[in-house]
């Protein structure tokens, strides 16, 4: 009789134990479920950003091939959405020449943007004494004789969204500046301090999220 007994109570428990189990699994399901709805009727925005301007304080190429750099550039990133915020986690800034990085990264502060805030940004970036690649070697003698240079401020970071008390997990973020400076020209710029100039660029960036 006892034997019985216990099998009917541990019966009960393992009814009671899986319908336990069912409700958590459902709730989570719900709560899933409305965060997707959420967020495809707000339809986050990707934040824009423009490289307002770029100083030049250091642009040498010495033989064989070897670079030396030195700008500060302002950056603003806007965020476009009305009801989602973004949180900068990571944001890493340097400088390519046909795809080489050409400087080291600089690490920009990390922040919290609000719904349709500015932030801005004017760091330092620079590169000491870095070989040129073979292959952008030619190219770079011959931008040097035009004057123009095509350069490119790339940011690596990762990205949160903030919906209401929610908040997402990681997304990468990638973003590419382009800037012809013209070093050819110094009256295309404003000099600033001993041999700096500052040229007023205003362009818009590639952003993917």
């Amino acid at each position: 009789m006892s034997e019985k007994v216990c099998d009917k109570h541990g019966s009960k428990r393992r009814k009671i134990f899986r319908r336990i189990i069912a409700g958590i699994l459902i709730f989570i399901l719900i709560v899933l479920i409305t965060i997707l709805i959420v967020w495809a009727i707000l339809r986050p925005t990707k934040p824009r950003f423009i490289l307002q301007d770029a100083t030049v304080y250091v642009f040498n190429v010495s033989n064989p091939n070897v670079l030396t750099s030195s700008f500060q550039v302002t950056i603003s990133s806007r965020n476009p959405n009305d009801r989602i915020g973004i949180y900068y986690d990571k944001l890493d800034l340097y400088a390519t020449y046909h795809s080489q990085q050409i400087t080291y990264k600089t690490s920009l502060p990390t922040t919290y943007q609000g719904h349709k805030e500015i932030n801005v940004w004017s760091p330092y970036v620079y590169g000491n004494a870095v070989p040129v690649a073979p292959y952008n070697a030619v190219s770079l003698t011959q931008d040097q004789s035009s004057g123009i240079i095509p350069l490119m401020f790339k940011i690596d970071g990762r990205v949160r969204w903030k919906v209401g008390t929610f908040i997402t997990g990681k997304y990468h973020l990638y973003v590419r500046c382009p800037a012809y400076i013209n070093f050819g020209d110094r009256q295309a710029g404003t000099a600033v301090g001993n041999n700096a100039v500052k040229y007023q660029l205003v362009q818009s960036c590639s952003v993917s999220v």
